[in-house]
């Protein structure tokens, strides 16, 4: 579960990570308002105004800017509330924004120069142990310079038994270049942030920028946290952080109808049960010339009420032109299956899509008997090279 970036800063936070600090807003009255509160608790005078959607490079797509007056702060906030933004990680279409963040300005004159790192904490699959990634080139994409200069990205890994230790928090305060006060504050604030990635079983902290600010502070500017869902049980006070105005509504109503489903770009309706039989069914789609339109895996325990749910998420896509049925019963019994085509079929009315349905394994002979005598428009097959084939005529 991806949280807006104040709900990570707050988060970040609640663990002694020093963030920039900040009020939302939803109205430009509440930003002005917003901008004067921070300027009576920070004493900062100028207003960084940040839309807040679960994207990054919103800087890019004028989602960030900076205001040095009250009346910049309204107008700022009146053009970014409601707008569609488009980033490198949005769709074309982009995303609304529904609320912003009024942040103070950290990039104030002093004593030193202002320093921007990189620094994320997350799992390194390879050796299934938490790693913290960072680097001195902070506030530009990391992929770039993992790609240009990946001799600039240092890693960290943490040994689940003794969790960070004070020699790494040392060892990467100094592979930043910091010293003195500066030093010191980056050492604390390592700690305080595997504590929280570790504490809260998050799978990904990125902070870009980690900033020193210019009297040698250590500030998380911005946040991304990703929650890892399977653990919610063990943090139910998270789950009210979850905003669903910032997923895709189809794949929110199946979550709903306990359905595993993920939209795509394609014109080929998916229903399988099974996550791997679900991969598998998509690259025969992809090898007989069409283009999946989802991931859908019905799970093990469908019956009929929840095929016939799939059934209306999979035909709410309008780019959809045939649907796919493969089924391997094994726990799922086929003639449950079968018996929510059907009842599909005749609670939607007529599906005017191609439908393609191969039904093997358990009671799949009742599931065939089922679907023949039902007098539906349904094409049946039995091999899974034969559904492809069947796709390759529809689309054709």
């Amino acid at each position: 579960m991806n949280l807006h970036e104040y709900q990570g800063k707050q988060l970040l936070n609640s663990f002694g990570v020093k963030i920039q600090r900040g009020i939302i807003a939803t109205t430009p009255e509440e930003a002005v308002s917003a901008a004067k509160k921070l300027t009576i608790e920070t004493g900062t005078s100028w207003w960084v105004i940040k839309a807040q959607i679960h994207a990054g490079g919103r800087g890019k797509g004028g989602g960030v800017k900076l205001a040095k007056t009250l009346d910049e702060v309204r107008s700022i906030a009146d053009d970014i509330l409601g707008m569609y933004l488009i980033t490198p990680q949005t769709s074309a279409t982009g995303k609304l924004v529904n609320q912003i963040l009024i942040a103070e300005d950290v990039y104030y004159p002093g004593e030193s120069e202002t320093s921007e790192f990189y620094m994320s904490v997350l799992l390194n699959r390879a050796t299934c142990r938490n790693m913290i990634m960072y680097s001195t080139e902070g506030g530009t994409d990391i992929e770039t310079v993992a790609e240009q200069t990946p001799h600039l990205i240092f890693t960290e890994e943490i040994v689940p038994k003794l969790g960070i230790t004070e020699e790494q928090c040392i060892k990467i305060s100094t592979n930043l270049g910091l010293n003195g006060v500066a030093f010191e504050e980056m050492k604390n604030f390592v700690a305080a942030l595997y504590k929280a990635y570790d504490s809260t079983d998050s799978s990904l902290f990125e902070i870009n920028p980690v900033l020193k600010t210019s009297d040698n502070k250590i500030l998380a500017v911005d946040s991304k946290v990703s929650l890892d869902n399977n653990a919610l049980f063990r943090h139910k006070e998270f789950i009210e952080l979850r905003d669903k105005r910032e997923e895709d509504p189809t794949e929110v109503e199946a979550g709903e109808y306990g359905l595993n489903f993920v939209k795509l770009d394609g014109n080929v309706g998916c229903m399988v049960n099974g996550a791997g039989l679900a991969m598998a069914t998509m690259d025969i789609i992809k090898m007989a010339g069409g283009n999946p339109a989802n991931f859908l895996d019905v799970g093990g325990t469908a019956d009929a009420k929840r095929v016939e749910q799939a059934f209306r998420i999979i035909l709410k896509d309008p780019e959809v032109k045939a649907i796919l049925v493969n089924i391997f019963g094994g726990i799922v019994r086929c003639d449950r299956v079968a018996q929510g085509i059907v009842d599909a079929y005749n609670n939607i009315g007529e599906i005017n899509v191609p439908l393609i349905v191969r039904l093997e394994g358990t009671n799949a002979k009742e599931a065939k008997k089922l679907i023949n005598e039902s007098g539906l428009k349904v094409e049946s097959v039995i091999l899974l090279q034969e559904a492809a084939d069947k796709v390759t005529e529809v689309l054709a």
